[in-house]
């Protein structure tokens, strides 16, 4: 099994084949928003677009149909999966479940060298938030992927490739919602995003789990405030590009 603990096919893995090429770029282009939810998956389209066979295009297809990122749609073939706000509390909810699970065995097993990881994965998501709370235009795909670096660090001495391995799946899915609503929910983030880090620090995975869980929650009830993601999986209208908000 491919794992996408690191990043969200974006950089960093050994690319093994053209398949496995093509199934990142596509698996990319859904979590980013550039395939928007609904649309149409055409082969011949993808064909041109990605300059991949017909047979690569539909093993990758497939493949990322069992991870919950396309759907097959009777005889019209595949689409990408819609958003919807039940699918993303669901997620948000077996995030919850791991990453908690993964804290606690991550926190007892920690080294020093894990410290200086931890460390260095909060450095580069607290300069692109204090770059969002001045009001700076930042990428929203490297925003996201230090995000998930922080995250992954957090639980990465857990002693189970496994855990890892599932943790970035569903972390992937919530991902996508969140770079489609372009959500960033200013100071309160970025501080429970520090507490994470001296929680870690101090070992206390008690406290880090309490954090998360506001952490988590709270991106969801301010998704679910703001409205539109029954909207967005209706239209399967694009991600906005540029400032995150």
């Amino acid at each position: 099994m491919h794992t996408h603990a690191h990043d969200f096919g974006l950089a960093g893995a050994a690319i093994d084949s053209a398949g496995e090429t093509t199934y990142r770029a596509i698996r990319r282009d859904i979590i980013l928003g550039r395939l928007a939810p609904r649309a149409r998956l055409r082969l011949e389209r993808l064909k041109s677009d990605y300059g991949a066979s017909i047979n690569t295009l539909r093993e990758s297809l497939n493949r990322l149909t069992g991870e919950g990122f396309v759907v097959i749609e009777g005889q019209r073939g595949f689409a990408v999966a819609p958003v919807t706000q039940t699918e993303f509390q669901d997620l948000a909810a077996l995030r919850l479940l791991l990453e908690g699970h993964a804290i606690r065995k991550s926190f007892a097993r920690g080294d020093l060298d894990w410290e200086g990881r931890v460390v260095g994965a909060h450095h580069k998501l607290d300069r692109i938030e204090t770059r969002l709370l001045t009001g700076e235009a930042v990428d929203s795909e490297l925003w996201k992927r230090c995000d998930k670096e922080f995250h992954h660090m957090l639980i990465s001495a857990c002693g189970s490739a496994e855990l890892v391995e599932a943790h970035g799946s569903v972390f992937d899915r919530y991902l996508r919602y969140q770079i489609i609503a372009v959500i960033f929910r200013g100071a309160p983030a970025a501080q429970e995003h520090r507490a994470l880090l001296d929680a870690a620090l101090d070992r206390d995975a008690d406290g880090a789990i309490a954090i998360l869980q506001r952490h988590v929650q709270e991106c969801v009830a301010h998704t679910l405030r703001q409205g539109g993601l029954d909207a967005i999986g209706a239209a399967g209208r694009p991600v906005r590009q540029g400032r995150a908000a």
